[in-house]
């Protein structure tokens, strides 16, 4: 789920859509500083992804 999510396929959803896609998105950020906490193996670039993909989220929830 880390990986880029397109703009256009994000503002081609419903608004109950992009809510699924940004609570997932905060499970997924919430794991991640769990495994770190716990010192897992994580891979650091992972945060500043889906933080970005939040931040992608959010501006597609306001633009509707």
């Amino acid at each position: 789920m880390s990986n880029k999510l397109d703009i256009k396929d994000l503002q081609a959803k419903t608004k109950d859509e992009l809510n699924q896609e940004l609570i997932n998105l905060r499970k997924e950020q919430f794991s991640l500083k769990m495994s770190r906490s716990t010192d897992q193996d994580i891979k650091v670039h992972q945060f500043k992804a889906v933080r970005r993909n939040v931040a992608r989220v959010k501006t597609a929830l306001n633009m509707i």
